[in-house]
């Protein structure tokens, strides 16, 4: 199985823009054979908590049809992050479009305190299941709590995705945390950073791979939109940057 893990550069509040840019790193992907593909927290808005109000919308919106269409003929997952529309308010959510499966949603369940004027809590944690593999994923603020990684590990996780958007400190307490969270609970873990401004901050990047020794086995730079593909059979990587 290959997980592609995408560093992007989104534009603030362009969601046609970051769509056509998201489609062209998926063909990407699609072409180091990937079976499921990864992008940063909001990545479609960016991380704009102030405006995502405004652009939130819901999982079945017809702008993401070309995201379903390519994971039918391709038989590719991709998660991408978008703010949605529920009961309780406004989500920071990642859609999941499967082949030929009706599209989901996980939506972050533990928020920042910044993140509270803005996002409402998702309920439920979600899995992915592909080729024997029980994948969790997470988005930024929650992936550096211990309660979330500990949940999907108990509820049997076998590979840890974090989708982030994190300034240089927030990428420092990341490395720190996820290599001593892999070698403790000898699972791999994945995570996806954009690149440039986000909100009030920076975003640098740094998409990485920790395997279950903790080691980084994969990283991208801190300027760079790119790809990094992890292999979970091999445990090995490659990079494209684009």
């Amino acid at each position: 199985m290959k997980i592609c893990i995408a560093q992007t550069s989104s534009e603030k509040g362009n969601i046609q823009q970051n769509i056509q840019n998201h489609l062209e790193l998926i063909l990407h992907a699609i072409k180091h054979k990937a079976d499921l593909i990864i992008f940063p927290e909001l990545s479609i808005t960016n991380y704009e908590p102030s405006i995502a109000k405004k652009l939130a919308t819901i999982v079945d919106n017809s702008l993401f049809n070309p995201f379903q269409e390519l994971a039918d003929r391709n038989k590719i997952t991709i998660g991408l992050g978008m703010p949605t529309k529920s009961a309780d308010g406004i989500n920071i959510s990642m859609i999941i479009f499967q082949s030929h499966q009706k599209r989901a949603v996980y939506s972050k369940q533990i928020l920042h305190s910044d993140e509270l004027q803005y996002f409402a809590r998702g309920i439920k944690q979600f899995f992915l299941n592909i080729k024997g593999k029980k994948i969790a994923v997470g988005i930024c603020y929650e992936t550096l709590q211990g309660e979330h990684f500990i949940n999907a590990h108990h509820l049997g996780a076998d590979i840890y995705i974090a989708s982030v958007a994190k300034s240089k400190e927030g990428i420092e307490m990341a490395y720190k945390y996820f290599s001593k969270t892999a070698i403790e609970y000898k699972t791999p873990i994945l995570m996806a950073n954009c690149i440039g401004p986000c909100d009030n901050y920076i975003s640098v990047g740094q998409s990485a791979v920790w395997n279950k020794q903790g080691q980084i086995i994969g990283e991208l730079d801190d300027k760079n939109q790119g790809l990094l593909i992890y292999d979970a059979v091999n445990e090995a990587t490659e990079i494209e940057q684009i």
